[in-house]
């Protein structure tokens, strides 16, 4: 009787997101139909761990100690695009599609969990010949930023978190992409069919001013989505991801920390900025009261400013 309701209640739930946003076939799409717009240079692909990283490394490389910066679920590096710009005229700013986003693509271990994806930066920092650096990571990046600061403290100059995952989460809003992902039973829709109105409405929801999404930033990440076996990986990702079961190692952290965050956050509270300062000594916060769950996206010259000021001088 309870499978049976389950499966009355996932039919009715696929039917009401077909009728409200039409039935949209879209086929999954190899990374040749899509690196000619979003792996232009300065992009170049890197082989590790079985897989094809897709990767940017800016500025100069007599720095040393280079800024990494980590996206976040279905995000791609594109995201710290307006960081980028911002600092490589005088940092080495290094980013990456995490395994199972953007056109990296998925893991072949299907492996997804936080200790895989801090390991995977580390071993790809490794290969760029990068042995201490700052870490700037976003929602899932900002975890896996930490994770790698609690792991390798010898190796981090400074740390940087924007809006970033750690502690058990009650969300106020989630993205109607997360939840078709999360929901079981609705995987097989979720990934053969994609209305554009499903990111759109997505990405509106975590901007704190909806109106600041353009059509260009829907089609960024509306394609990217698309990037073959992206879609079946988030479910898997989702399953593993254990909603702050990690949070007690947060408090090893020891790198001079900044605690960015959107006060319009409703996927993570912003009451999450003041939980990761009384865990992390010395670090400070940076509050954007009228900014989403992206801030560096959202309002990149600002927070972009706020950033380069703390790295000028982390321990200050």
């Amino acid at each position: 009787m309870k499978l049976a309701r389950w499966l009355m209640g996932a039919l009715m739930l696929s039917t009401l997101l077909l009728l409200a946003f039409g039935i949209v076939w879209a086929p999954d799409k190899p990374v040749s139909m899509l690196a000619a717009r979003w792996a232009a240079p300065p992009s170049r692909f890197l082989a590790l761990d079985g897989m094809q990283v897709h990767l940017r490394d800016e500025g100069p490389r007599t720095d040393s100690v280079p800024i990494v910066l980590v996206h976040g679920t279905s995000a791609s590096l594109h995201t710290f695009d307006g960081w980028a710009a911002a600092m490589r005229g005088s940092r080495r700013v290094i980013r990456f599609d995490l395994p199972g986003f953007g056109l990296t693509g998925p893991s072949p271990d299907q492996d997804y969990s936080l200790g895989a994806y801090a390991r995977f930066t580390r071993r790809l920092l490794d290969s760029l010949g990068v042995s201490r650096f700052a870490i700037a990571g976003n929602s899932l990046g900002g975890e896996v930023a930490w994770e790698v600061a609690a792991a390798a403290p010898d190796r981090v100059a400074a740390l940087i978190l924007v809006d970033a995952t750690g502690y058990p989460i009650v969300s106020q809003s989630v993205p109607i992409g997360f939840r078709m992902a999360r929901t079981q039973g609705l995987t097989w829709l979720f990934t053969r069919i994609l209305p554009r109105s499903v990111v759109t409405s997505s990405v509106r929801s975590v901007y704190g001013d909806p109106s600041r999404v353009t059509d260009t930033l829907v089609t960024r990440y509306y394609e990217l989505t698309l990037r073959e076996g992206n879609r079946a990986s988030l479910p898997r990702r989702f399953a593993q991801s254990t909603n702050g079961a990690d949070s007690a190692r947060i408090a090893t952290v020891r790198a001079p920390t900044l605690i960015m965050w959107g006060g319009r956050d409703g996927l993570i509270p912003p009451d999450h900025a003041g939980r990761f300062a009384r865990d992390i000594p010395g670090s400070r916060i940076e509050l954007f009261p009228e900014l989403g769950h992206v801030p560096h996206e959202e309002d990149p010259v600002r927070t972009a400013a706020a950033a380069r000021t703390f790295l000028a001088c982390p321990q200050c």
